[in-house]
């Protein structure tokens, strides 16, 4: 964790609400860091649903590999996460440490290993130190407590790696009485802070409701939401090789289950997922890595919104791009430059580029109006939205990055240190 908080962080962590059947602990196992916790546990009531979204990189850690083989049960009864190591490029003694982990836990709450979905981050290549793992998972245990305000910023603080602040983000629902007048709360909390770029940052995320929710439904709207927040940022286009975000129903709010998306509830909830997510999510993007502006990237007019996001992407991941945007240079060549090398449809003449509400550039040259000092001015904000027409469909998709400053060297330069 780095010792100075981001400029763009929120001014504290949010006051999160208690999640019925959710249990939470942390305890210093000192595995890479010392004097801070670095493992984190949620258990759930039993009968709780899981749905996990786990990273597109080839080269997954061990904890992914376990996740994956599991998560196709749809349900589980406790996720654990250690931090300061990744468990990835490990080879078998990482595996023999997933599984390890999985078995601690799960013989100390008297469930199956398959119940216990991980999590690890930190360093890639270095292998855990079981025995300090599993005395630190044996006493983690111990230290299980109602998921109250407390709890949970506890639990966000032990997850943390380069992060300068802990995530957390809330949402609830409340139906009228034709819907059976229930109340659903969603609690979640997710690191992040390098290595961030679809699909879908290095990031973990951990979001839990107290609705009672079919396996196959709730994969559907977990899929959808990181679709729409994580898989929409970047800091540095680097996608880890442990990505992933879990969403436990655990069924406690006393309501009829949602089986289908058709379900008139499900809409509402799903609403507050997508909530939580993308909060979440422009917080890691917040806690960018030397990160001093917190930039959204709009496209419209593409030939489909998966154009439009692609063409973001390639503007929003530009080293070119966002280090124009540290230094509060308003060189909108190279947001050209983004949209012509994104491979999508564009239309050089009819392309339009707004910085802020200042209209750049129109009909294949600078704005007539265009005022550079506007849209300098724009540029000293600590919120950045820049805009950008392509001119041939109606597609439209925004991102969300931030600038790349000497700070985000600095950091991951000493790293490993």
């Amino acid at each position: 964790m780095s010792g100075e908080v981001s400029p763009l962080a929120p001014s504290s962590f949010p006051e999160l609400p208690p999640v019925a059947g959710v249990q939470l602990a942390t305890f210093e196992a000192g595995i890479r860091y010392t004097n801070r916790a670095d493992l984190m546990l949620a258990v759930v009531d039993e009968g709780s649903m899981v749905a996990g979204v786990f990273t597109k990189s080839l080269c997954p850690s061990a904890p992914v590999d376990w996740c994956r083989a599991t998560i196709g049960r749809g349900h589980s009864r406790a996720i654990v996460c250690n931090s300061g190591n990744a468990n990835a490029f490990t080879g078998e003694a990482g595996q023999t440490s997933a599984r390890l982990t999985a078995e601690t836990i799960a013989a100390a709450i008297g469930v199956e290993a398959e119940d216990v979905q991980l999590a690890s981050t930190g360093v890639i290549g270095e292998t855990l130190p079981d025995g300090r793992l599993v005395d630190g998972l044996e006493s983690l245990t111990g230290e299980l407590a109602p998921s109250d305000a407390s709890a949970w910023e506890a639990a966000a603080n032990a997850i943390r790696t380069t992060d300068t602040f802990a995530k957390g983000s809330t949402a609830d629902v409340q139906f009228d009485d034709e819907l059976g007048g229930e109340q659903f709360t969603v609690v979640g909390i997710a690191k992040g802070s390098g290595m961030i770029a679809p699909d879908m940052a290095t990031m973990l995320g951990f979001v839990f409701t107290d609705a009672a929710v079919a396996p196959d439904v709730l994969q559907e709207m977990l899929s959808d939401t990181v679709s729409q927040s994580y898989n929409r940022i970047t800091v540095d286009s680097d996608t880890s090789t442990s990505d992933s975000v879990w969403l436990y129903a655990t069924g406690a709010s006393g309501g009829s289950p949602i089986t289908s998306t058709n379900d008139p509830r499900y809409a509402g909830l799903r609403e507050c997922v997508l909530g939580v997510n993308l909060d979440l999510a422009h917080q890691i993007v917040r806690d960018g890595e030397g990160a001093t502006k917190f930039v959204e990237v709009r496209v419209t007019g593409a030939e489909n919104d998966d154009a439009a996001s692609t063409i973001a992407l390639s503007i929003a991941n530009s080293p070119l791009v966002k280090t124009a945007l540290a230094a509060e240079d308003a060189n909108w060549g190279r947001i050209v430059m983004g949209v012509g090398k994104a491979g999508e449809k564009a239309d050089r003449d009819a392309l339009k580029i707004w910085i802020g509400e200042e209209l750049v550039a129109e009909n294949g040259w600078e704005a007539a109006s265009y005022s550079e000092e506007r849209a300098t001015e724009h540029l000293k904000n600590d919120e950045v939205i820049l805009t950008v027409d392509v001119g041939i469909a109606d597609g439209s998709a925004s991102v969300w990055t931030c600038d790349l400053t000497h700070g985000y060297i600095e950091i991951n330069a000493s790293y490993r240190s």
